[in-house]
């Protein structure tokens, strides 16, 4: 797959470590893009080292509702994404304006001791291998539910969509696009990454927006996978 000016065929173009940017409720997947507002020193310094080497990050959540971590260490989730840095911008007050690529999943094989103020993890590719072929799995994607799915929660939120584009994305597309944009809480958007395939996303999609339909019918407010 391609990502910016950068091509990536198979695990082996990709680095064995990679620093990482936990944040709660952020989603990446392959072949999306995922705008970044970078302020916090520490980020700041892990977006330098990244432009002046392979512009790589990997987005990982950190682990919810663990009582007695440290806020600022806090354990990271197994599965996270790797993106490539396509757009920087600097915003003249500090920040950086960026825009990451996903290209695929790794798990964290450990965590490393570093000298850096952000964090590094050595990454193992192996189980997420499939992410580089592009539309893989979209034949057995319920696209016919996974609409009728969304027609129900946009009726029942008073949200309007343009069908037109809808009908017309490549369905690794909309299963990717509607998993980011989703509204939901930490632990879901992990299920999300974490799903197997594409089919197993788009029915995670599914169920879990279905779950939030039902809970708010009867009036028992937000999704939560617990």
């Amino acid at each position: 797959m391609q990502a910016g000016n950068a091509i990536y065929e198979m695990i082996a173009d990709l680095p064995p470590v990679l620093p990482v940017f936990p944040l709660p409720g952020a989603l990446l997947l392959p072949r999306t893009q995922l705008p970044l507002n970078i302020f916090e020193p520490r980020y700041i310094d892990m977006v330098d080292a990244a432009l002046a080497g392979n512009r790589l990050i990997g987005m990982i959540q950190p682990q919810q509702n663990r009582s007695g971590d440290n806020p600022d260490f806090p354990p990271l989730t197994s599965i996270g994404c790797v993106g490539r840095l396509t757009s920087f911008q600097e915003s003249g007050d500090g920040r950086y304006l960026i825009t990451l690529q996903g290209i695929m999943r790794f798990g964290v094989a450990r965590e490393l001791d570093t000298i850096t103020a952000f964090r590094q993890v050595e990454a193992d590719y192996a189980a997420f291998a499939h992410d580089l072929q592009s539309g893989l799995g979209e034949e057995e994607v319920d696209r016919q539910g996974l609409l009728k799915t969304l027609r129900d929660y946009l009726d029942a939120n008073n949200l309007e969509a343009d069908w037109q584009s809808v009908s017309e994305a490549e369905t690794e597309v909309l299963v990717n696009a509607l998993c980011m944009m989703c509204p939901y809480g930490a632990e879901e958007k992990q299920a999300l990454l974490e799903a197997r395939d594409l089919k197993m996303r788009a029915e995670t999609l599914i169920a879990i927006t279905e779950m939030d339909l039902a809970r708010s019918q009867n009036g028992d407010g937000g999704t939560s996978l617990n």
